[in-house]
This record gives structure tokens, sequence and C-alpha cells, in this order.
């Protein structure tokens, strides 16, 4: 809970000369969160708690969310602070790893991981999965564009008729607008990131690099990038953590693990037991710091089993200032 993580914030803040914001979504099944636009409200409470410093360290473990919502962080946080780092404990992955971009130095422990941020749109104009009719597929912009890639340099076509054709047959199973929405954000994610690039004092040559790696060379929205890579290969500003450090930085990752249930697989047969109805209380995600205290996102409801069916009555879902 907040409250055993106090002094270790404090051990942080002191270490780094910093001030301290700690970000948690939660990667557990069935519960996730995401990086969304509802937390900036929630962050500007903290900084301005926090007031104007020198220094402010971002400590955050998240699978992504909206990368609209990252570069808004990345802003916010900057117009509190002259210098802004981030500590990556573990995960940190894509619309994560677009804040992390944004940051004069990342901080990432030896398990730490970040990923590529080639974007995927989901929408009401998706294509319709043929496994569960009804849910939309995300469409990958890199995916769209490989397929394309493939037609011309793979296979050799370059006969326009032929392209045509071949744009013509994707428009018919990918709404026009859906491929049009797509590449437009895959634009927009190439241009945040280089923005964000600047304040790691890159060299122009080494931005467009990384920005072609995480976008698309990197092959698939699942590879992952460790520590030796991030700084080796790609030249980002990364620091590696002493045995002090470390320690802080992985008790603060073990007790938020735990108060949020992460390494705790879900099933609901065994929630219920031999009870046909029980509320559930689960926090998905939560943002803190010493000057504000700690805000947590909870889905508070209750789990109804009738006739071998089970539904969800679901009372509150959203942020709550807890301490």
């Amino acid at each position: 809970m907040y409250q055993d993580r106090i002094d270790l914030y404090k051990e942080i803040e002191k270490k780094q000369n910093s001030k301290l914001i700690v970000y948690v979504t939660s990667d557990r099944g069935g519960f996730e969160g995401q990086i969304s636009q509802d937390i900036l409200p929630i962050f500007t409470e903290h900084l301005n708690k926090i007031g104007k410093t020198k220094k402010i360290s971002l400590y955050i473990y998240t699978q992504g969310g909206e990368f609209c919502a990252a570069w808004s962080l990345v802003n916010l946080i900057r117009s509190y602070c002259k210098v802004f780092e981030v500590i990556v404990p573990f995960r940190c992955l894509s619309a994560g790893t677009l804040i992390c971009l944004g940051a004069d130095k990342i901080i990432m422990t030896k398990q730490a991981l970040l990923g590529p941020i080639d974007p995927s749109l989901n929408g009401s104009l998706n294509p319709i999965s043929p496994i569960n009719p009804g849910v939309p597929i995300p469409v990958s912009a890199e995916a769209i564009n490989a397929y394309l890639e493939i037609a011309k340099k793979e296979l050799g076509i370059k006969d326009p008729i032929a392209l045509s054709n071949i744009l013509i047959d994707l428009a018919q199973k990918v709404h026009p607008i859906v491929l049009g929405q797509v590449f437009r954000l895959r634009a927009q994610i190439q241009m945040l990131a280089r923005r964000l690039l600047r304040h790691q004092n890159l060299k122009q040559g080494q931005i467009e690099k990384i920005v072609k790696f995480l976008c698309s060379e990197s092959g698939s929205h699942d590879y992952t990038i460790n520590r030796k890579e991030a700084k080796n290969e790609l030249g980002l500003n990364i620091e590696k953590p002493d045995d002090n450090f470390y320690q802080l930085i992985k008790k603060v990752y073990d007790n938020i693990c735990q108060e949020l249930e992460l390494l705790s697989p879900w099933n609901i047969n065994l929630f219920l037991g031999n009870e046909n109805e029980k509320e559930f209380c689960f926090r998905r995600a939560l943002i803190e710091s010493i000057e504000y205290g700690s805000n947590v996102f909870v889905s508070e409801g209750k789990y109804i089993r009738e006739n071998g069916q089970i539904t969800t009555k679901l009372d509150y879902d959203g942020w709550k200032y807890l301490v």
C-alpha cells in the first residue's frame, strides 16, 4: 500500500535529487489498465503540489495505451521541470516507450524492456473477427504497409494496374476510411517520436534511425528492447542504476505488484468458489507522489452466477483519491 512505499519514494528522491511521480498500469489478464487522457488532470494535481522544480523522475510500468495521451503527459511534466528522467523497473511498452523518448535520460534495470511504437487502429469500421463474431480486429499500420511493400519489392510488381488491383482488393477487406486513418496515425506517431527525441540531444541521423526501428524495422509489436540494445544499438541516453538504486526500484515494483496482484492469474470460477454472488474491487492503475498522495483506478461491482452463466454488475469504474 501507499503508506508502505513513502519511505522508498523519499530514498529515491534523495538519491536522484529530484521529485518523484509513480505511474503504474496493470497488465493482469482481465483487469488491464492503459495510458489514456483521463490521467492528465490527475497528474496536474500532483505536479501543482510539487510545483516548479529542477528535476522530475517518472517511475513507470505499463503495457501502453493512447499515444496522444503519452505525448501530452511528457509535455505536461516538462512544463514543471528543467530535467525529466524516466525510471523503468520492468515493462514500459508502446505508448510507454514514447514517454521514455521524451525524457532527458532513461534509467533501465537489468530486466527493463522498451518496445516498438507502431500503431494499431481500433474502431467500428475495422474488419470483424471470424473467430469472435461482432469483435473488430485491430488494424496495424505496419502490417498494411508491409503487405504493400511485399507486392512492390519482394514480388517485384511494378505494373500500375496490378498495383491498383492489389489496393482495390485490400480496400474490400479493410474499409478505405480505416486505411486512411491508419496511415495518418502512422505519420503522426513518427512525428511525435522525432519531436520527443530532441530532448535526448541526438544527431538527426540517430533520431531517424531510432524512429525507423521503433516504427517499422523491429518487425513485430511484440518485440522487446533490453537495456543493452536501447543504449548500444539505438543510441538512447540510457543509464544503469547502481546496486543500491536497483534495490530501491525493485522494492517499489514488488510492493505495487502485490497491491495490484499483477502476478496472480485470474480465474472467475476460483474467485466465486461455491458462492453464487460475490462483490469485487480490483485496482488497475495508480498515480502517486509524496506531495499529493495516491490516486487509484478502481473497478468495483458484483459477479452473479445463475443457471451456469456468470454476469457482471459494475458499480464503479474510475479513478479514486485514496490518500
